[in-house]
């Protein structure tokens, strides 16, 4: 199955790799719902390997099937919740698909259409690797309700139409944290989310050794950090940020600090062979990069730390 890996950036678009109807698919500010009875599965289904690039929430009321991410298979049953977010490959397969809605929607809908803070308020998003909830008979109704008043505001097609769907997504979103992750907070989580972070800190550490020792002459961007462990750039800033409490960007000009300063406390190497060696083009660029982020020259600091 390997060979078949496949990365979606909508629904529409894995549907039509996977060779599904994609006319039920309106895929409008990143944000989807549908009952994949409609989709025509071919029972028993197996799919192909793929990521996504968006989150999802399946409700299963009545139908069957299995999930696969990073290895680690889960069973779907009856009257449960299943939440992925925009990461690793993954397979399902269905046995029995009677009524099952499935929802879409990405980042960027999420913060127009839900909370510029959405992360803040909803960090169970950024988990990695979730079973599913099997819901008690109360909460099932209640889910269900929200379900079927999305579903009904998605396909009138209104002037706020997206406005009404992000405030009840809003409302399911919070019903959901309220059950099952109340206290959850991703800094204590131990799955994949610390690996996630303990290979950025890793890649942070061997870049920084390559630039010292000139295998390479360029600063990583995110985007970089990113490719390295095949993860959209957004999806890992938000799991740094909420992980360790500091943006991605941070770690990285506080990493390219700690380096210059290591590097200027010795008086062998110039400020201009200093530069080259961090990945800057120009004296000028690290020296601006320097000093705003310590309030003082390359040459001062130098200057000082021999003094002293």
């Amino acid at each position: 199955m390997q060979e078949n890996k496949h990365e979606a950036k909508s629904l529409s678009e894995l549907y039509q790799h996977l060779g599904f109807p994609v006319d039920l698919i309106h895929t409008l500010e990143g944000f989807t719902i549908h009952n994949l009875k409609d989709t025509r599965f071919e029972l028993p289904y197996n799919s192909p390997s793929f990521r996504p690039d968006y989150f999802s929430f399946l409700f299963v009321k009545d139908g069957s099937g299995r999930y696969t991410i990073d290895g680690v298979g889960f069973n779907v049953e009856p009257h449960s919740i299943y939440f992925t977010n925009p990461s690793n490959y993954r397979t399902f397969s269905w046995t029995k698909v009677e009524d099952i809605y499935l929802i879409t929607f990405d980042e960027t809908f999420l913060k127009k259409f839900v909370s510029t803070e959405v992360f803040e308020e909803f960090p169970f998003l950024l988990t990695e690797t979730i079973s599913p909830k099997v819901l008690n008979i109360d909460f099932f109704e209640v889910v269900d309700k929200l379900f079927q008043d999305i579903h009904n505001e998605f396909l009138k097609q209104s002037t706020d139409q997206h406005k009404i769907t992000g405030h009840l997504l809003a409302v399911l979103l919070y019903r959901i944290k309220e059950y099952f992750w109340k206290d959850y907070n991703p800094i204590y989580e131990g799955n994949r989310s610390s690996q996630i972070v303990k290979l950025f800190k890793q890649m942070l550490e061997k870049h920084y050794r390559d630039l010292s020792a000139g295998k390479v002459e360029t600063i990583f961007r995110v985007q970089d950090y990113a490719d390295g462990q095949h993860l959209n750039p957004n999806y890992l800033s938000n799991v740094i940020k909420h992980k360790t409490g500091k943006p991605i960007a941070t770690w990285i000009a506080d990493k390219t600090i700690a380096e210059a300063k290591s590097l200027l406390q010795s008086a062998g190497t110039s400020i201009k062979e200093i530069t080259y060696k961090l990945g800057f083009s120009e004296v000028a660029h690290f020296s601006n990069y320097f000093k705003k982020n310590t309030g003082t020259s390359p040459a001062q600091y130098r200057k000082e730390h021999l003094q002293s």
